[in-house]
């Protein structure tokens, strides 16, 4: 295992265990074995830190994306939104414990949201590129015309967000399962006879 990698898991376990806002370049460089320095020859700063672990250690969101990219015109839309709506419970669901306790720090988010940009991440970048891959099934003719990438989009991934929020406090999550979210949403702008 490379240094890099190292102090990647070690960061992913702090930061779940303290949220980004109470981890420290410290206390992950004591859990990686390293010193700080150590850190800042491999990460510029805590930041760059967190965007190698929703990267390289989460559950990947990324992968799932560019699959349906790649399936555009091939299986069903449903099948290709379904594996992406899959993908992002388990990255949402693994992401929450990290960046929740950012939310309360507006500096935080600041210096979060410049990495983000320096890097070409964010949080927006899954709607963004679920937005296109239903233009891209609909410019095919496999949704309707009327058919808005970007409400499906938003309406998805926010299903996706809204049931690993609640995973984080109850036991039962209402609402459907990958299968369910996605007809819900394609049922009304799927051709006829599809």
């Amino acid at each position: 295992m490379t240094t890099r990698e190292r102090i990647l898991d070690a960061a992913a376990h702090v930061m779940r265990e303290l949220g980004l806002a109470h981890a420290t370049t410290k206390e992950i460089a004591r859990r990686a074995g390293f010193s700080e320095a150590t850190l800042y020859k491999h990460f510029r700063d805590k930041h760059d830190i967190f965007l190698g672990v929703i990267v390289e250690r989460l559950p990947p969101l990324g992968a799932a994306l560019m699959d349906a990219t790649r399936h555009v015109g091939q299986r069903t839309v449903r099948e290709n939104l379904e594996e992406v709506v899959g993908a992002a419970i388990d990255f949402y669901s693994a992401s929450f414990p990290m960046a929740g306790s950012m939310l309360a720090e507006p500096d935080l988010i600041a210096r979060q949201r410049a990495t983000n940009a320096e890097h070409g991440a964010g949080p927006d970048r899954p709607v963004r590129a679920v937005a296109d891959y239903v233009r891209a099934e609909r410019d095919l003719g496999r949704l309707r015309p009327e058919a808005d990438p970007e409400a499906i989009a938003a309406l998805l991934l926010g299903a996706c967000f809204q049931r690993a929020f609640l995973e984080q406090f109850v036991d039962e999550v209402p609402g459907g399962a990958a299968d369910s979210l996605v007809a819900s949403l394609l049922d009304p702008v799927l051709p006829e006879g599809r």
